[in-house]
């Protein structure tokens, strides 16, 4: 199986509200072998100043972005790398969330099918009511994290590679029982989407309506109008008309 280990740094918290990328990087690993594993990495000029509780987070200013390219212009490149992937991202939702808002803004087709394993999701099912976090991850897992002082995608990802595998069985061995990928679309709802799903919930709910109660004076009225319109019209109204036959 192919693997795609992904991580974003933002704006904020939110695509919804504005927020943006302004770093994504992606680990690859084939076979459960990280010593051959291709990268993909990209810091992202937003469009958007970078709020400086953000930077403290990790460390990308609006300077250090200024000159680097629009997610719009890497966008195909990530679609071809993750190509054929199963991706894996911790708190799946958060960076689905970004990624789909920025193929969308840029007019390219989403990644709705695409196949992702949420090792939050994962790390809670096997440690429950415990913090499982990264950083709390690598710790359990005995993972070297002391070369990382600021978050970073590239570095959150390689780390992510490194967590996943210790939590699924080492790097020969795979005890994947309870790791099943789910399509990207089932973690987020784009607001267009949700408002299609409201739409048709309320439309579904008002069909299952029984129709409401006619009075006879209101149906006698509307009988009294039809043979109205069906004499002024010479008889050319086509509710009356017969219906066509079908020809065998």
């Amino acid at each position: 199986m192919r693997l795609i280990m992904l991580d974003t740094e933002t704006t904020g918290l939110s695509p919804f509200s504005g927020d943006r990328i302004v770093e994504i990087g992606a680990v690859e690993v084939v076979h459960r072998n990280l010593e051959q594993s291709r990268c993909f990495h990209h810091y992202v000029n937003p469009g958007r100043p970078i709020p400086e509780e953000v930077v403290r987070i990790h460390g990308i200013s609006d300077a250090h972005v200024r000159n680097k390219p629009s997610f719009a212009d890497i966008a195909q490149e990530f679609l071809t790398f993750i190509s054929g992937a199963t991706l894996v991202i911790h708190n799946a939702p958060f960076d689905l969330g970004f990624i789909m808002n920025e193929l969308h803004q840029a007019g390219l087709a989403g990644i709705d099918a695409v196949p992702v394993i949420d090792t939050l999701d994962l790390a809670r099912k096997r440690h429950p009511q415990q913090r499982n976090n990264l950083d709390a991850l690598c710790d359990r897992y005995r993972i070297e994290r002391g070369h990382r002082t600021l978050h970073g995608a590239l570095l959150d990802s390689q780390l992510l590679a490194e967590v996943y595998l210790a939590m699924t069985g080492g790097r020969q061995f795979s005890l994947t029982s309870d790791v099943h990928p789910r399509p990207a679309s089932t973690f987020v709802r784009m607001p267009e989407q949700a408002s299609r799903r409201d739409e048709q919930t309320e439309t579904a709910t008002l069909m299952r309506r029984d129709p409401p109660p006619i009075h006879p004076q209101e149906m006698e009225a509307h009988h009294s109008l039809m043979a109205r319109i069906h004499k002024e019209s010479d008889g050319k109204t086509i509710w009356q008309q017969p219906s066509p036959s079908i020809q065998g």
